[in-house]
């Protein structure tokens, strides 16, 4: 089995389905993906979620941190502090920077050719449009341990200890 067909198949099991777009591992955990990269254009479609949470764990605790409010929490918190909104727009702007630099010519190309560049021109972190929304904490957080960002930050004290410890991001 290739390593390709062996990160498919661990990143299948951790999020339930086989993964589309995948273009490799960002973030690890030992052998086992935590954030994985996914192409801009999926099954024809565009897909602005550059960084995509595989981590059960990881999952689990944002989803219930999500349930318990913690999006309404933080955003309070965004809304309330002009500096904290104003580094989340230069968060997503960093991002769609990072985002066009990943991309191969022949994606760059597809994109540029496709009805969709205005998409990727004008949405951030996990593809969100308002600059000052969190919206989702999982493409905060997939995004974050790729490259810092405030949300990410706000959001790691809410972790259980240890969380992320031996994470390493991939040097491709």
């Amino acid at each position: 089995m290739s390593l390709q067909t062996n990160i498919e198949a661990i990143v299948a099991q951790q999020i339930g389905r086989s993964p589309q777009g995948l273009q490799g591992v960002a973030v690890w955990r030992g052998d086992r993906p935590v954030v994985i990269r996914v192409a801009p254009i999926v099954r024809k479609q565009p897909f602005p979620t550059t960084f995509w949470l595989t981590d059960p764990e990881l999952n689990l605790v944002l989803d219930r941190l999500e349930a318990g409010g913690a999006i309404a929490t933080l955003q309070s918190q965004v809304d309330a502090d002009p500096a904290i909104a104003a580094r989340m727009a230069r968060d997503h702007r960093a991002h769609q920077a990072l985002r066009q630099r990943l991309w191969t010519s022949t994606q760059a190309q597809e994109v540029a050719n496709s009805a969709f560049a205005n998409v990727f021109e004008s949405r951030g972190i996990g593809g969100i449009e308002a600059d000052d929304r969190i919206r989702c904490l999982h493409t905060w957080m997939a995004s974050h341990l790729v490259v810092r960002n405030v949300i990410g930050e706000m959001t790691e004290p809410l972790l259980p200890e240890g969380l992320l410890d031996d994470l390493t991001k991939a040097t491709d």
